[in-house]
């Protein structure tokens, strides 16, 4: 087994690929729907659907149920100053598609000098499987996914490797839930960032050394200003993870001062990314540089760009 001593920042050749060309173990099983989680460093890994079966025209809902060791974590789609997420290549019958992994809000991962974006404990990532409407009801279809995933600590990390299969009968009828996962799926939904209020402008100012986010959440605040507001940057290297975040709240809502990364080479157009206000009111947003702008109504239009492609 190969184990990385974690170190801050990135080069674009290290993170975890490099790490697997030197012996990491892989942890190979298949999993059924009722099967217990593939053992992988430190957890364990589970490929789970939502419904009992496939429905032709319809999507349903699989996900990787991570089970991570107290003081060990995954990471979100950017992964802050070091790590990399988990990847995912599926292998899909004919007429199945997956789309775009779904990340949870994450959560700030701090040591001294460092800060990480990801997840602890027990966290569901959301894949929707898309099934065209001429799939026809046939033999059951067998499900397959390769995930290739960094787990750490504070101290190192381990590099990974699961294969996960789960094997689905296909209907024609409208599917039905899970009694055993639907439970899990719908407090994972309830957890996932949602698209801002379509009354909520966002200004987003350069001041030097620092990006100035300005909220105006559409109407005037009485008795309760916003008190806490953390911004996670979809993209690495704009803003330095490890700095203070310093808001200002205002009668209309709030200023937030990010201070850019010292890897910041050129020039951003536009800021996107989560803004987290409490545990559970995070938003999807999306900012032009030096202009008023108000947030896209729809969260996929920023998911899109989430996809992990290696």
């Amino acid at each position: 087994m190969c184990i990385e001593t974690k170190m801050q920042g990135r080069s674009p050749s290290s993170g975890f690929y490099r790490a697997l060309t030197c012996g990491a173990a892989l942890l190979l099983c298949a999993a059924s729907a009722q099967a217990e989680g593939t053992p992988i460093p430190h957890g364990t890994l589970e490929l789970i659907a939502r419904n009992q079966w496939i429905a032709a025209g319809q999507t349903l809902d699989l996900g990787l149920r991570f089970q991570l060791e107290k003081g060990w974590h995954i990471y979100w789609v950017n992964p802050g100053d070091s790590g990399e997420p988990p990847h995912v290549e599926w292998q899909l019958p004919a007429g199945l598609t997956a789309g775009a992994m779904e990340w949870p809000t994450p959560r700030r991962l701090e040591t001294a000098s460092i800060v990480d974006y990801g997840y602890e404990d027990t966290v569901l990532l959301i894949v929707p499987l898309h099934a065209a409407a001429s799939l026809a009801a046939q033999q059951p279809a067998r499900l397959g996914a390769e995930v290739k995933l960094l787990v750490c600590s504070h101290e190192m990390c381990i590099p990974g490797k699961a294969e996960l299969s789960l094997t689905l009968p296909v209907k024609t009828q409208p599917a039905a839930p899970d009694a055993g996962t639907v439970d899990l799926f719908t407090a994972a939904r309830k957890a996932m960032p949602r698209p801002a209020p379509g009354n909520w402008r966002f200004r987003l100012a350069d001041a030097n050394d620092s990006f100035v986010l300005s909220v105006n959440l559409g109407h005037q605040i009485t008795g309760h200003r916003v008190t806490q507001a953390i911004f996670f940057p979809l993209a690495e290297s704009q803003i330095e993870n490890a700095a203070p975040q310093e808001l200002l709240p205002v009668a209309t809502g709030f200023r937030l001062t990010l201070r850019k990364s010292d890897r910041l080479l050129k020039p951003i157009e536009r800021l996107k990314g989560l803004l987290v206000l409490s545990a559970d009111r995070s938003y999807w947003i999306d900012v032009p540089l030096g202009k008023p702008g108000a947030a896209r109504s729809k969260a996929a239009t920023v998911l899109e760009s989430t996809q992990y492609n290696p």
